[in-house]
């Protein structure tokens, strides 16, 4: 039996639910979000709007939004009795066949939801995940989403199989296939996890040697991040040129883009596009993306993205900075770059914005406006990274003075002899390639 062979289909787990879902009838959601005295219904339903993008991005259409206010999260069902009376009434109405949950929940409240509302659930990280199992391109994110996706199965193999556990013969229970498949699933997940691991390890070792090569070339980069959606690959097809995909969807990009881009100063730099971030973003999708997030993370310096025009900007700031903080790279240098400021209409907003996070640029990446003030402080960002040196560079060794051109900015060069002095502003990254040609 291969790891993706299971006895129970879908399909039969929804007959067992006494769920009707009719061969080719397109998927209709209602979706359902909870708000408590510390948090405001009006937050509630922005964050309903958010996960309707999701959904229609997942390619389900939604039928209905519903706020519930919760005093006291149900250990079972998560919800309590009477609100899931309402929402099994709502599910009727609406005609809804799958109910999305903005909460993460237990596998425990999944399963007992499903026997309740006779209704596949589905919560905001399932979701998450089956979009990026949608749009991953490279074999490394495929890889790390097939691994986030069976750390999140392990613990809902039960939801598969308890029904098995109620088969009872006269002489007591029937031990047999129900239980005896669980155990074989669990372990040909466990394996797969394994199997897994070591694959992103052997494209984790492949991408460190490629890095370090970059390091050493000395090339200054930056990584473009944000929220999803935010305009990122906008911004990199606007500056080089470039043909990365766009589309008006939740993370459109899964996969790093890299791309060169020259400065006005004339130095060479790297532009990475990373896959956005988003309030609360499955800790399996974290940790399963951590090698690739940190690869970007730990370039020279971050271009944060903000869309400008959404009014709950503030709120997505904080949400990619949370997630800095689980990667452990909050003190890295970051330029603040306000975009779709062309759609802005909260001048507010922008203001508070600006006094919340300095080295703030305020940008259209699609009118191209704003993009010399960008430039300004990315350039100065650098200098801020150099260093005035003295070489007295032999000629047999010219190349260093090409790699002086290109990375650094030459201020003055004269020749003497053999050799060529010179005085340029160095990398400080690239300082131990000249330390043989001090010159005082």
């Amino acid at each position: 039996m291969s790891e993706s062979e299971f006895v129970v289909s879908g399909d039969e787990f929804s007959k067992e639910l006494g769920i009707d879902l009719k061969e080719g009838e397109e998927g209709a959601a209602i979706l359902v979000g909870v708000y408590s005295s510390g948090r405001k219904k009006a937050v509630c339903e922005e964050h309903l709007e958010e996960l309707k993008e999701l959904a229609e991005t997942f390619g389900v259409p939604v039928v209905a939004q519903m706020a519930c206010s919760v005093r006291k999260i149900d250990a079972a069902t998560y919800l309590q009795s009477g609100k899931l009376e309402e929402i099994g009434s709502a599910i009727k109405e609406a005609k809804a066949n799958l109910f999305i949950f903005d909460e993460e929940i237990s596998p425990a409240q999944q399963r007992n939801l499903e026997k309740l509302l006779k209704t596949p659930v589905m919560d905001r990280t399932e979701l998450i995940l089956e979009i990026f199992a949608q749009r991953a391109q490279t074999k490394e994110a495929r890889l790390q989403i097939e691994l986030a996706q069976t750390k999140y199965e392990f613990p809902r193999l039960k939801r598969l199989w308890s029904h098995f556990s109620r088969q009872r013969m006269k002489g007591g229970y029937l031990r047999g296939a129900g239980e005896t498949q669980l155990e074989v699933d669990r372990r040909l997940l466990k394996r797969k996890v394994e199997r897994l691991g070591h694959e992103l390890e052997e494209v984790k070792r492949a991408r460190a040697v490629q890095q370090r090569a970059r390091l050493r070339s000395g090339v200054p980069t930056f990584a473009i991040i944000g929220y999803t959606n935010s305009g990122k690959s906008t911004l990199i097809n606007a500056l080089t040129e470039a043909d990365v995909f766009v589309e008006d969807k939740l993370f459109a990009t899964l996969d790093p883009t890299t791309r060169k881009f020259t400065l006005p100063n004339n130095q060479e730099i790297l532009l990475t596009d990373t896959v956005g971030f988003i309030r609360k973003l499955p800790h399996t999708l974290v940790a399963a993306f951590k090698s690739t997030l940190e690869a970007a993370l730990h370039d020279d310096i971050l271009l944060h993205l903000i869309d400008a025009s959404h009014h709950m900007a503030e709120e997505h700031a904080e949400a990619t900075y949370a997630i800095l903080k689980k990667l452990d790279n909050e003190q890295q240098t970051i330029i603040t770059v306000l975009n779709k400021a062309d759609l802005c209409q909260d001048q507010k907003m922008i203001d508070r914005l600006r006094i919340s996070y300095p080295k703030t640029v305020v940008i259209s990446a699609l009118e191209k406006t704003g993009f010399e003030q960008l430039m300004e402080m990315m350039m100065k960002e650098l200098a801020e990274r150099r260093q005035i040196i003295k070489l007295k560079i032999p000629q047999s060794e010219y190349v260093l003075v090409g790699l002086l051109r290109r990375e650094g900015n030459v201020l003055y060069e004269e020749y003497e002899d053999e050799d060529v002095v010179i005085r340029a502003e160095v990398p400080i990254n690239l300082l131990h390639r000249f330390d043989p040609y001090r010159y005082d």
